[in-house]
């Protein structure tokens, strides 16, 4: 099962990529350094979410194999 703390790095992570786009928008003109440490930033919060999710997504495919073959039985 999935530990509290990897809930609460999931939701870090989606808090922490609203901020960046947060930051995008709110620049009337952005530095390209600091932009682009900016589309790094998000590139591994993406990175390190889509893998959180498959995990997430493996464990709610668990439950439901294991509910299956409790009512089939």
């Amino acid at each position: 099962m999935t530990k509290v703390t990897d809930k609460k790095n999931l939701t870090t992570s989606l808090k922490e990529l609203e901020e960046i786009v947060a930051w995008f928008d709110a620049q009337d003109e952005v530095d390209v350094e600091k932009g682009l440490t900016k589309v790094k930033e998000g590139a591994a919060l993406i990175k390190s979410t889509k893998k959180q999710l498959k995990e997430v997504e493996n464990e709610f495919e668990e439950v439901k194999k294991e509910l299956t073959e409790d009512t089939t039985n």
